[in-house]
């Protein structure tokens, strides 16, 4: 029973008792029993009004209420002449009209805040309460290399990738550079709070070609001021050099005895061997920086990699590698510098040759994406130990080698020339043992 219900019952058994009382006093006096009679259904009815204006407030709120838990911000209420309803409905308009503009403000900050996320080229990766994936705008997807639906629920370092693990290893408030298959990301890690608990995001950004440039401008200038000053010094103590032989050579030895004049002329012409070297030395890295653009022309991958195992086969057989394509779908002719191509090919299978060192296999993968983008798929993987951690914190570096002899040269080329060919390259270590180059063309 409502309270209105109430308060009516009770004004009809008040009057009705007082009715009651009025006959048993008045019935001897009709006239005076009609007269109170009248008077208490005028008060029964007025109290019924009275009421009903009384609770018309309530049905005010009751029916606000209604509307801003459906989120109905449109709807306001006409003032009504009443002195205390019309500040009710003027403070409820007030509050409504308040909601509504704060409303569509939020609404448009979401929105703008969608689109910046999805446009932006900064990677953006946000967890949930369980430091679970939970949103993953495009960029973040392109670099993890996987897409957003298939990160989201998971923890990063349950999704397999370096990054992933990378990520997961951040603290709050932290910011590295991360490396992973020879491409380079500054990652950071933040907090921000949802429903009054905090929630963690982080911020990815790539930096290889930044880095790239950077390095590249840095070893260009380094290279070329070298080159210069060895090759000129080397050409001139060459010049020398012949000129101290020849003359030895017509003098007799400078009159000294012949055993004299043979290991005089057996130094100088061992010292002129070692310029000789020393000048291929500085030519190989100079080549790095002499680069020139790639003349594409339409090449078949697979016959180009058959050709460089034939040349390397003495070698392969000689350490006993065994060299097999596992799959090798019919890709079309690409368009690509053959020749520098090859050099990559080259080193890269050499690279593995001295990794297995003997009794491994190397396998090749050639594949076609014909359902999606029709790229075509070159993997090598070998059979050696893998890539260090030094290693694979430093990949393509200009300088770097784990080689005792080695000078740095030949993944940086192999990165150089992929990249001006526009061809993504990955080098990682596999699952099951070994290393592989992965070239998307």
């Amino acid at each position: 029973m409502s309270l209105r219900a109430k308060i009516v019952a009770y004004l009809v058994v008040i009057h009705a008792l007082l009715g009651v009382i009025a006959y048993l006093a008045l019935r001897e006096r009709p006239l005076w029993l009609l007269v109170a009679e009248g008077v208490f259904l005028v008060s029964i009815v007025f109290g019924i009004l009275l009421v009903r204006s009384f609770f018309v407030p309530l049905e005010l709120i009751r029916t606000g209420a209604e509307l801003v838990a459906e989120q109905d911000f449109t709807s306001t209420f006409r003032t009504v002449g009443q002195e205390e309803m019309d500040s009710l409905i003027e403070v409820y308009n007030r509050m409504i009209n308040r909601l509504r503009e704060e409303r569509l403000r939020v609404e448009e900050q979401n929105r703008f805040l969608d689109d910046l996320l999805e446009a932006s080229p900064a990677g953006v990766v946000t967890l949930d309460f369980d430091g679970r994936i939970d949103l993953v705008n495009p960029a973040a997807a392109a670099l993890w290399g996987a897409p957003a639906d298939e990160l989201s629920g998971r923890l990063p370092e349950e999704t397999g990738s370096v990054l992933g693990t990378a990520l997961a290893a951040l603290s709050v408030g932290d910011s590295r550079v991360v490396a992973a298959g020879g491409r380079r990301f500054k990652a950071s890690r933040a907090s921000y709070y949802h429903q009054g608990f905090a929630r963690s995001f982080f911020v990815v950004e790539e930096l290889t070609e930044e880095l790239r440039r950077s390095e590249r401008k840095a070893y260009d200038t380094l290279i070329r001021m070298i080159s210069h000053e060895v090759n000129n010094s080397v050409g001139a103590v060459g010049s020398l050099l012949e000129s101290a032989v020849e003359l030895v050579a017509e003098e007799g030895g400078l009159a000294g005895p012949t055993g004299e004049t043979g290991r005089v002329t057996e130094a100088l012409q061992v010292a002129g061997a070692r310029l000789g070297r020393l000048r291929e030395f500085v030519s190989g890295y100079a080549e790095v920086v002499r680069l020139p653009e790639p003349e594409r022309r339409p090449c078949d991958v697979a016959t180009l990699v058959d050709e460089i195992l034939i040349l390397l086969g003495p070698e392969l057989a000689r350490r006993r590698i065994e060299h097999r394509w596992t799959e090798r779908d019919d890709v079309p002719a690409i368009p690509l510098d053959r020749n520098q191509i090859e050099q990559v090919l080259v080193n890269v299978l050499k690279n593995a040759i001295e990794a297995i060192g003997e009794d491994g296999r190397i396998e090749l993968r050639l594949t076609l994406d014909t359902e999606g983008t029709g790229t075509a798929t070159l993997t090598l993987r070998d059979t050696g130990p893998g890539l260090s951690p030094e290693a694979t914190e430093r990949l393509f570096t200009p300088f770097f080698s784990t080689k005792r002899d080695g000078r740095g040269l030949g993944l940086t080329l192999a990165h150089e020339v992929l990249t001006r060919h526009d061809f993504d390259h990955t080098l990682r270590n596999h699952p099951e043992g070994g290393a592989e180059l992965v070239v998307r063309f």
